[in-house]
């Protein structure tokens, strides 16, 4: 057998709690803590050995997984599907994971950016480069507001002082609530600042219909997934409104990304690498999505810093990348502490690749003892 084997896949729980000044609450509910999981595989040949790290980046009021579920799937499904496995082509080990575990596609991912890293760090690449890429170095980046009045208030200072300039107001609880908070966002930020909206599908289609409306005085840049998942037919009667849609819980895979095309229900395609399965079918959906005139952003899941590298990787092998509209790249920023023995190279406005190989990136020791 030829190149490197895929030895162990070993897994660690982390739970960390958001930033209290910067907790998520939109209509899926609130984000305060993060229980998830960390993916460490280990590849070895030719007398050398390395590792590579992933992240599953699962909530369950938003996937329907967490890091309980992912630690046990991977464990007693995924692992013993690829120890013993040679690594390359790393597409085939995303093949062979979605014959062994069907939907999971966030647990699947952080398995699969564990097998990218490793192998990039085995080729001394930076993931990006292994991916295609690089196009770009950095990428701009926003964060989400939310809550009203003093919470908003808060909220939007403290953003300010990790360095945002660009801003996601999470809306769909309400339509005269959710114009107010715009407005009030927006008499935040001054007229030039970005400013777009996320409903995570909590509009029906009147209300859409109906916020989109009212919402113009305030240049809202975008409304991301304005109506329910499933209603692709909602997203493309709000598009014909004349604002910009984001979709975002409408497209997990290719095939989701098909029924978005055929409607014609969206501008730009929120990707995940979570949502995706993993780096390489992350890239490849955002390429899929430009063949059809639809461009693409990186959206969040609420990464840590393992699954904010990935985001970022992801984000500069994507050649056609929407740069005008900053992504969702916010783990260095959105925790009270960080996994990471060295941050990402962040500032609130952009995120920065680092040049060294695979992610870049290793977690803190503690946290590193912990896998098994």
């Amino acid at each position: 057998m030829n190149g490197p084997v895929v030895t162990a896949v070993e897994t660690a729980p982390v739970s960390l709690a958001a930033h209290p000044e910067l907790v998520v609450h939109g209509a899926k509910g609130g984000h305060e803590r993060s229980d998830f999981l960390l993916v460490r595989v280990t590849v070895s040949g030719e007398g050398r050995t390395e590792v590579g790290y992933g992240e599953v980046s699962a909530t369950p009021l938003w996937s329907g997984e967490d890091g309980t579920t992912a630690q046990h799937l991977i464990r007693t499904v995924l692992a013993p599907a690829l120890v013993g496995q040679q690594l390359v082509p790393v597409g085939a080990l995303d093949a062979r994971m979605d014959r062994a575990l069907a939907a999971n596609p966030f647990t699947r991912s952080g398995v699969s950016i564990a097998l990218w890293d490793g192998w990039a760090r085995w080729l001394g690449l930076p993931l990006a480069t292994v991916l295609g890429g690089p196009y770009r170095t950095e990428v701009p980046i926003k964060l989400s507001l939310s809550g009203d009045g003093d919470v908003l208030r808060r909220t939007h200072a403290a953003a300010v002082r990790a360095g945002f300039r660009a801003f996601k107001v999470k809306v769909g609880l309400g339509v005269a609530g959710d114009v107010a908070r715009v407005a009030a966002v927006r008499e935040l930020v001054g007229p030039e600042a970005f400013v777009g909206v996320d409903a995570n599908g909590g509009w029906s289609r009147a209300e859409a219909a109906r916020a989109v409306t009212l919402l113009a005085p305030y240049d809202v840049a975008f409304v991301e997934q304005p109506c329910a998942a499933s209603d692709v037919d909602g997203l493309r009667m709000t598009r014909a409104l004349g604002v910009q849609v984001v979709a975002d819980e409408s497209v997990f895979d290719l095939a989701d990304l098909a029924r978005v095309v055929r409607a014609d229900a969206a501008d730009v395609v929120s990707v995940y690498v979570g949502k995706a399965g993993g780096p390489g079918r992350a890239v490849e959906l955002a390429a899929t999505a430009h063949a059809f005139g639809i461009r693409s952003l990186i959206g969040s899941n609420g990464e840590l810093g393992i699954g904010a590298a990935a985001q970022l990787h992801v984000a500069c092998a994507i050649p056609h990348l929407a740069t005008d509209l900053p992504s969702d790249v916010i783990g260095a920023h959105y925790y009270a502490e960080d996994v990471l023995a060295e941050r990402l190279d962040s500032d609130g406005r952009r995120a920065r690749m680092h040049d060294r190989p695979g992610l870049g990136v290793v977690p803190r020791r503690e946290i590193a003892e912990r896998f098994c």
